[in-house]
């Protein structure tokens, strides 16, 4: 007899579940650490929480009513649940503010394409940090926590999500035509970004320059790129690159078409690859202007991961030595 479960998750076995719990405790020990204290939220929250997150912000993949008629929804992350929780239980405490966490987020994607709509992840947020010293400060956690979980060969994709909304604004661009443009750099299809900017009807030089400047990827050279439209996301970039221990540098890869569908990101954003799985392994970045939404203006920045990806990537790595 078949008793199907919804679609998008799954079951985790015994065997399955002791390496996850490896990860995850191996995850917790680089967090507390860091000095980040752990935090839990409910899997449920008001739907209108979650929407101050703005028209960007991962659709809730679960809505229902209580008995009340109140629309609930599952969190779509925990970045959004934490901005609420500074702000209500932290309003008059001092920063910064370090929180890590272990959690389930529901997300509103299709499973036929392989997708999951229910995620473990894991994470911090570092609040009332500004850049850059916050974000070194993160990705140097970031760093020690993919190494203390076994990865070996991960590297870190390094952008900036001002860099490419400024590059449109810069040359006329008006901004309804930003989110058609931008959506082709999330799911990196380069040939969508050429037509797209093909409607634009701007010349030749202008137009080459919005194809190939998201196509940039490497070492800190690429910092270097002229245009005094770049060269706020550029600096800011270059400082947190200043500020990182080599070790965690040797990761960065700078990678100038990075950008997020979340629109509550306001700076350096980042991705995690490893090449034994071909999509990221987790990432984050600042959103500084979030936890104002809720009530306390406060600079900030995270990242989370997703722990099943983790788990994929370890395998593969195994398999590649």
């Amino acid at each position: 007899m078949t008793h199907p479960i919804p679609s998008g998750t799954r079951d985790v076995l015994p065997a399955e579940m002791a390496e996850l719990r490896a990860i995850t405790d191996a995850l917790r020990e680089v967090f507390e650490w860091a000095d980040f204290g752990e935090v839990a939220t409910p899997t449920l929250e008001y739907a209108e929480v979650l929407e101050r997150g703005g028209a960007g912000a991962a659709a809730p993949a679960y809505r229902l009513f209580d008995q009340q008629g109140h629309v609930l929804a599952l969190r779509s992350d925990m970045t959004l649940p934490i901005a609420r929780v500074v702000a209500t239980r932290y309003a008059d405490a001092p920063t910064p503010l370090r929180f890590w966490y272990l959690a389930a987020a529901y997300r509103d994607v299709r499973p036929r394409r392989g997708q999951r709509r229910e995620l473990l992840q894991a994470g911090i947020e570092l609040i009332g940090a500004p850049a850059p010293e916050g974000t070194a400060e993160t990705l140097t956690v970031l760093c020690t926590a993919l190494e203390k979980v076994g990865l070996e060969r991960f590297r870190i994709g390094l952008g900036d999500a001002a860099l490419y909304p400024a590059l449109l604004a810069a040359h006329g661009v008006p901004e309804d035509a930003h989110g058609p443009l931008l959506h082709e750099l999330v799911t990196r299809d380069f040939v969508g970004l050429e037509r797209e900017i093909g409607k634009l009807g701007l010349p030749e030089p202008e137009a080459h320059l919005l194809l190939t400047v998201p196509q940039l990827r490497g070492g800190a050279e690429l910092l270097e790129v002229a245009g005094e439209a770049l060269e706020g996301a550029l600096e800011g970039l270059r400082a947190v690159h200043a500020l990182l221990p080599s070790a965690v540098a040797g990761r960065i890869i700078f990678d100038l078409g990075l950008v997020r569908e979340l629109g509550y990101y306001t700076g350096a954003i980042f991705d995690v690859y490893d090449p034994a799985l071909g999509t990221p392994l987790g990432g984050g970045g600042r959103y500084d202007e979030l936890i104002g939404r809720f009530g306390r203006s406060l600079p900030a920045v995270g990242f989370a991961l997703t722990v099943e990806q983790l788990h994929i990537a370890l395998t593969g790595e195994e398999r590649l030595k």
